[in-house]
C-alpha cells in the first residue's frame, strides 16, 4: 500500500523495448512516430489509454516520453503529456524545459492535447507542440477534452508556443478506434 503523503509515477516496463533513447529524429514525420508507437504500444500491451507524447530537443534528440496512465495508475493527471513533461524535466534534472540556457523543446503527442494539459503547456517550457488525432477524433469515442477555445491557443501563441497539425493523423485515428473497439475505458467522459 503507497501511503498517504506519496505518490508514484511510473512508466510501462516495455517503453525501454520500444524507444531507443539514443537515436535523433531528425524530422517532424520520425517525431511523431515515437508518439503514435507509445500510444499503440500502450493499447496493445493494456497498459493505459490510447494517447503518446514525447519531448524532443529542437536538434532531434528525445528528452522523455510518457504514456496515458490514468487507470493503471488511478491519477486522473497522468495523460501522456504530463507525463512526458515530467520524465523530460526529471532526466533534465530542471522544473522547466524552458531555461535561458535551453536548447528548445518540442512536444509531439498522438492525440491533440486537453484543457489540462493545454494549460500546463506554458509552465513546461516547451515552445512547439504537434498533434496527430485531434480533439474531435478523440471526442468521437466520448473522451472529454474539456473547455479549449479559439482564446486558448491564442493566449498560448502570444506567450510564444507554436502549435500544428502533424503527421501521421489517420495512424492516431486507428489507434483511437482499436481502443473504443476492444472495449477501452473511456475516463472522464
Amino acid at each position: 500500500m503507497i501511503p498517504a503523503h506519496s505518490v508514484t509515477i511510473t512508466l510501462p516496463d516495455w517503453i525501454d523495448e520500444v524507444v531507443d533513447f539514443g537515436a535523433a529524429c531528425p524530422d517532424d514525420a520520425s517525431r511523431m512516430a515515437v508518439a503514435v508507437r507509445l500510444a499503440r504500444e500502450n493499447i496493445v500491451r493494456k497498459t493505459g489509454g490510447p494517447f503518446g507524447a514525447a519531448v524532443f530537443r529542437a536538434d532531434g534528440r528525445l528528452a522523455g516520453v510518457g504514456v496515458n496512465r490514468v487507470v493503471p495508475l488511478r491519477n486522473s493527471v497522468l495523460h501522456a503529456e504530463i507525463v512526458a513533461f515530467m520524465m523530460a524535466q526529471s532526466a533534465i534534472g530542471s522544473y522547466t524545459l524552458g531555461a535561458e540556457d535551453s536548447p528548445g523543446y518540442e512536444l509531439f503527442t498522438s492525440c491533440e492535447p486537453c484543457a489540462m494539459c493545454l494549460g500546463a503547456m506554458p509552465w513546461s517550457g516547451v515552445r512547439r507542440v504537434v498533434w496527430a488525432a485531434t480533439r474531435e477524433d478523440a471526442g468521437r469515442l466520448q473522451f472529454d477534452e474539456g473547455p479549449v477555445f479559439d482564446a486558448t491557443y491564442e493566449y498560448l501563441r502570444a506567450r510564444g508556443l507554436r502549435f500544428e497539425a502533424g503527421p501521421l493523423r489517420a495512424e492516431a485515428r486507428a489507434i483511437l478506434a482499436e481502443y473504443g473497439l476492444g472495449g477501452g475505458e473511456i475516463y472522464n467522459g
